[in-house]
């Protein structure tokens, strides 16, 4: 069966009315706004008031370079979130919401599978409670009075030429990476050259995953630069008189989202930045709210821990004031084997020697996540063409490294194929935690990007092009360099190279841009030829989408 068949002979008669899950957390109905019978969104009291609350123990879920193998994290973190409930643990699990652009795309969403899941599947995948689309329109409402307000005499003085805000759509579509508007005459705009971003990886989005309330998202909406003037000086939100109105527009998708797994452990998903052009965790709101409803909160950080972890650790971690007590690593057999050279399509076939060479990546991302003091563990997301000498090779080579590795089937059997896994992480939860952050965020932003790069992707040097060294004299010059880092980098590899696998070295990283994000409180840092606006595959997921008559979805994976 696929994910969806499985997902859809469950959700209609298995899942439980959202207020009964909510009381399983301690929320009362009038915490909740229900959006139909299986999902609701917290309400700002019910935020407020959880606040008062102890928090439980933070568990970050991450996996190595992600392949065409798959890896499936988001399945592994919901089964392991049902095992540790079968464990009598009250485990509380924290994700992104889906973009419609992979799911449209080549990825698929981002609800797990099999018969780890989050339901309803379908609604997450496609518009869920409309929190994509409300951040949509806001960007797109602050791109419209942006040039409204050049159309109007510009009496901000801002340069055309050096506005920085650029308008979304949540889904991939690459002829609108770069764009002429205004155009049509004197009654049509200002003309000038522009780009699209896709809705997840725009800073409104960072700014509603990183801020703690909806006052918070209001002060950070109030500092987003906009341009420069034409002598050069910076331009904000609050300088265009339109924070409320931005801050308006969000006012319900600051609220996040409650609902459960097939076997009906809570679930809140909320905020989906992408981790390879944004920093690629959900919202502080929603894992803060997990660690005050449960004794355990499982999240997950996107794409390898080269990327997501690293984030999460570095920007995520101190907005929420909490950090890991413990980390997850997935790895499956076939994508190390992948990493070792084994070609695609031959992965069924029992190879050690390409285990064994693949495992590098592993490796590496194992002896970053330590470096933060965090345990780590391994869990190893079982294929029915995982051999026993594999399984039993990839545990001893982690062993190695003095790290436990637990094979799991979470996605054919659902919790119980997680005991094992659930198991573990609860002795490694015993074990303290000394968390040591990357960097100081007082370094120069030099020195960040470099200890980044030598450190955690295995590089030797960073070469800046022209138009990023201006950008840094930019940041020095406005007083923006204590900010963290987050690069947008391949997802396919430590380097910038997406071709390079397994566990590449001495290789140089090239910036070529550094762009001040001061509401979401980072320096994005772009790298080789990552693009913000994905484009779609000569064969998208689309092709194989339909719905009946009677409104039944088929083919979304």
């Amino acid at each position: 069966m696929s994910d969806i068949d499985i997902a859809q002979a469950n959700e209609q008669s298995e899942m439980k009315p959202i207020q009964e899950i909510g009381s399983m957390v301690g929320l009362s109905p009038d915490e909740l706004e229900p959006y139909g019978r299986s999902k609701a969104k917290l309400t700002l009291a019910a935020i407020k008031r959880l606040k008062s609350k102890p928090l439980g123990k933070l568990v970050l879920v991450t996996s190595i370079n992600p392949t065409p193998a798959g890896e499936g994290k988001s399945t592994v973190t919901i089964g392991l979130g049902d095992a540790l409930r079968l464990r009598k643990q009250n485990a509380v699990i924290a994700l992104r919401e889906p973009s419609l652009g992979p799911v449209m795309g080549m990825k698929g969403g981002a609800t797990g599978g099999g018969y780890s899941q989050v339901v309803p599947m379908e609604d997450i995948n496609l518009h869920f409670t409309g929190d994509m689309h409300a951040l949509t329109t806001a960007v797109d409402t602050l791109a419209a009075l942006i040039d409204n307000h050049l159309q109007q005499g510009n009496q901000l003085n801002l340069d055309p030429r050096r506005i920085q805000w650029r308008r979304v759509l949540d889904i991939n579509d690459r002829a609108l990476r770069h764009v002429t508007i205004g155009l049509g005459g004197t009654t049509s705009g200002v003309p000038r050259e522009t780009e699209f971003d896709i809705t997840v990886a725009s800073e409104l989005m960072a700014i509603l995953c990183l801020a703690d309330s909806l006052g918070d998202l209001k002060r950070r909406i109030a500092k987003i630069v906009i341009g420069y003037t034409y002598d050069r000086k910076p331009v904000t939100v609050a300088d265009l008189g339109v924070t409320g109105a931005i801050a308006m527009l969000l006012k319900d998708a600051v609220k996040p989202n409650l609902v459960q797994t097939l076997a009906h452990t809570p679930a809140l998903i909320h905020g989906g930045p992408f981790a390879n052009i944004a920093h690629g965790c959900n919202s502080i709101i929603a894992t803060r709210a997990a660690l005050e409803m449960g004794d355990i909160a499982l999240t997950e950080a996107g794409f390898g821990a080269d990327l997501g972890g690293e984030k999460f650790m570095d920007i995520t971690a101190p907005a929420l004031g909490k950090t890991p007590d413990a980390v997850v690593i997935v790895a499956t057999v076939r994508a190390l084997k992948y990493n070792g050279g084994q070609k695609l399509a031959d992965l069924k076939a029992e190879n050690l020697a390409a285990l064994e060479s693949g495992f590098a990546n592993l490796k590496r991302h194992i002896h970053n996540m330590k470096r933060y003091g965090v345990p780590v563990i391994v869990g190893i997301n079982e294929f029915t063409s995982d051999t026993p000498a594999e399984i039993k090779l990839l545990v001893e080579l982690c062993e190695q490294e003095g790290t436990t590795a637990i094979p799991a089937d979470v996605w054919g059997k659902g919790g119980q194929g997680g005991l094992a896994l659930a198991d573990a992480l609860l002795e490694a939860l015993k074990q303290p935690a000394n968390f040591q952050p990357l960097y100081a965020n007082t370094d120069a932003v030099k020195d960040k990007i470099n200890t980044i790069v030598t450190q955690i992707y295995g590089g030797a040097s960073v070469d800046y092009d022209h138009k990023a060294e201006l950008a840094l004299r930019t940041i020095a010059k406005n007083g923006w360099a204590d900010l963290p880092i987050c690069m947008a980098k391949t997802q396919y590899s430590f380097s910038d190279n997406a071709k390079a696998l397994g566990a590449p070295s001495g290789f140089t990283i090239n910036v070529r841009d550094v762009t001040p994000r001061l509401g979401a409180g980072f320096l994005v840092v772009m790298t080789g030829t990552v693009l913000t606006m994905p484009g779609l595959p000569k064969q998208p997921a689309a092709l194989n989408m339909d719905v009946s008559d009677d409104g039944v979805i088929t083919g979304l994976f």
